[in-house]
């Protein structure tokens, strides 16, 4: 089955929480903090890997996570940083956030793309310590890593797409100019996905697509052609490949001027991309056939070469021709990332620390905030400045304001997650 567009969730690792920890030797008195950082998160990294050409395995697997950060330790030690996770996806593969439907990455280099990074390790308390506070009872946490709703849809790399209608051939001619061996038979919609081969002319060599067929009504999602004609995107050159000899009572001419106003439909890049015409099937098609269809192809103004596929008849020059055409053309087309408008950034950065404040009862009140999870569990509840930390980082991030305006009193109850404290103003 080829599968060409999945969604997943990827999530790089938290960074490491800081230590708290003080200096113990023997024969050492009042050992300074020695606390030390959290290691830093693993990414979310992709790769493209030309072994694969389907992102099949993704309908198995739609979550994906790299590991945190190691605590840091005594003796100023900074916790381990976690690898990072490598996600091998086939060459030409757009990642996007399904929020905003924002280009992310196109997999398409060499080059690995980190998409998700993972969080920065906690500071320990060895780093707090100065002259007025030598002996910091308190860390910080780790950052949290980053985590993404992403789709992942494969665009082909292919120099050269084979476009038309069924049955007119286009599976025989990429068998007959490289080692591609798709499926042939003399029924409509064989070729139920794409099929690449590696075309060789001389000392220079391209990629041709063979893309299933299209019918009238494709750009509207009408047959298979809907599902496939973004494969034709990155192509350089089309072949548009007819049937010349009219086999199943279909008209060249017409067919030719159908498929095109589909190409236009759903893409006027892609109408106006470079065409050559190749009339198939010349071994069974009349002398008037193949005239009549030069003398159309004339007023169009396009290069046509009269081929046979099942016998090979021209289909050397037509390679020859894609060949001098495609040394002149631009290379394969690759998509810029999106960078995330004004508006975006401000929701990613409300949303790094979003809060919620319920009262389900007189007395009591519950603060939601995932970020702030890994602050309580490294919170000395027992230290002063450990606990006046957190109360600057409550009054910055708006939670102490929000429990005002939701009626909070003196002496009621907050609770954040396990963490319990009386209000007082």
């Amino acid at each position: 089955m080829f599968t060409d567009t999945v969604k997943i969730l990827i999530r790089a690792g938290d960074g490491g929480n800081g230590a708290v920890s003080f200096h113990r030797e023997k024969y050492v008195s009042a050992g300074g903090p020695d606390g030390g950082d959290g290691g830093k998160g693993g990414d979310v990294v992709f790769r493209a890997d030309d072994n694969l050409s389907t992102l099949i395995d993704f309908r198995f697997k739609k979550k994906f996570a790299a590991e945190n950060g190691q605590n840091g330790g005594a003796n100023r030690k900074t916790g381990k940083s976690a690898p990072d996770i490598v996600i091998r996806v086939p060459r030409g593969t757009l990642i996007k956030d399904n929020r905003t439907n924002r280009l992310i990455a196109d997999i398409s280099r060499d080059e690995p793309v980190t998409v998700a990074k993972g969080g920065k390790g906690g500071r320990g308390n060895a780093r707090f310590a100065a002259p007025t506070r030598q002996a910091p009872r308190f860390s910080k946490p780790g950052f949290p890593g980053e985590s993404l709703d992403v789709t992942l849809e494969l665009k082909l790399l292919a120099d050269v797409g084979l476009t038309g209608f069924p049955n007119v051939g286009k599976s025989s001619l990429i068998s007959a100019v490289s080692a591609a061996k798709p499926q042939i038979a003399d029924y409509r919609f064989t070729t139920l996905s794409p099929v690449l081969g590696v075309v060789k002319s001389g000392e220079n060599s391209f990629v041709m697509a063979d893309i299933p067929g299209l019918i009238e009504g494709a750009s509207e999602g009408a047959g298979l052609g809907h599902a496939f004609l973004k494969h034709i995107e990155r192509c350089r050159l089309i072949v548009h490949v007819v049937d010349v000899s009219g086999s199943e009572g279909r008209d060249p001419r017409d067919d030719f001027e159908k498929i095109n106003l589909e190409l236009s439909r759903f893409s006027e890049e892609l109408a106006g991309r470079k065409q050559i015409v190749a009339a198939n099937k010349a071994d069974i098609a009349s002398e008037e056939q193949i005239a009549e269809f030069k003398a159309f192809m004339e007023g169009e103004n396009l290069p046509l070469f009269v081929i046979s596929a099942a016998t090979a008849r021209g289909t050397d020059s037509l390679v020859k021709h894609i060949a001098r055409e495609l040394s002149a053309l631009p290379p394969l087309r690759y998509y810029e990332p999106e960078p995330p408008t004004p508006e975006e950034l401000e929701k990613i950065n409300e949303g790094k620390r979003a809060f919620s404040v319920e009262n389900p009862e007189e007395g009591y009140f519950a603060v939601n905030a995932r970020w702030l999870a890994p602050l309580i569990s490294a919170a000395n509840m027992d230290d002063y400045e450990s606990l006046q930390y957190l109360q600057r980082v409550l009054r910055s991030s708006g939670i102490i304001d929000a429990l005002e305006k939701a009626g909070v009193k003196e002496n009621d109850t907050v609770a954040i997650f396990d963490f319990e404290f009386t209000y007082l103003r």
